[in-house]
């Protein structure tokens, strides 16, 4: 669990207060923006030079956010092919997200600037696999606040049969997409147009 010192020279958290943060905390951190239904205090008797209390709450937030690492590398002596299979292999250990942006090096030469996007915990792994599918010397990190939609997939019965449909919510925002490989599938069968056979599933909702 993530601690932290401060001035106050006696104990702020027992042993059993502790273990029951680490038992029931899934995450640490920021409280999040929330709607609370019922806050609740306990008082210490010890005299410090901040209120000696603590506070609970219990609340509904629409904020799904939490905290990634965002690894950066140049690179300027790859082939485009080894940096695509340096991204697969960061993918196919749990990265979220990889990408390339296209970058002037030193003396104008052209470059990548390679990003991953992980989990903190999956850091470590990360940097090792960029330093063995890559030729960078360094890695600078970054350590953000994401906030995410809710995210989850439904399934739409239509003309054509069942079609995944995902649909992403919350900040007063919903967004719905249908599944682009069951399209994709559907018009592949029928030999149609991928616009077409949304059009016709759009048509019958």
């Amino acid at each position: 669990m993530p601690i932290y010192g401060g001035g106050i020279k006696s104990e702020l958290c027992t042993p059993t207060g502790a273990a029951l943060l680490k038992h029931f905390a899934t995450r640490f951190g920021d409280m999040p923006v929330m709607r609370t239904s019922a806050i609740g205090y306990g008082m210490g008797k010890k005299d410090f030079t901040a209120a000696n209390c603590v506070r609970a709450l219990i609340g509904d937030t629409e904020d799904s956010g939490d905290t990634i690492a965002e690894l950066c590398c140049n690179l300027d002596d790859m082939t485009a092919e080894a940096i695509a299979f340096a991204e697969e292999q960061l993918f196919a250990a749990g990265a979220l997200d990889v990408y390339t942006v296209s970058a002037q090096m030193k003396k104008s030469r052209p470059g990548v600037l390679l990003c991953v996007m992980c989990r903190e915990e999956d850091r470590d792994a990360m940097v090792g696999l960029i330093f063995r599918h890559t030729t960078t010397l360094g890695v600078r990190e970054n350590i953000s606040r994401r906030h995410r939609l809710s995210r989850a997939v439904e399934s739409v019965q239509t003309d054509f049969g069942a079609v995944r449909k995902k649909v992403s919510t919350g900040y007063g925002v919903t967004r719905e997409k249908y599944e682009y490989e069951d399209i994709a599938s559907i018009a592949k069968a029928r030999g149609l147009s991928l616009e077409e056979v949304m059009a016709h599933i759009s048509k019958r909702k």
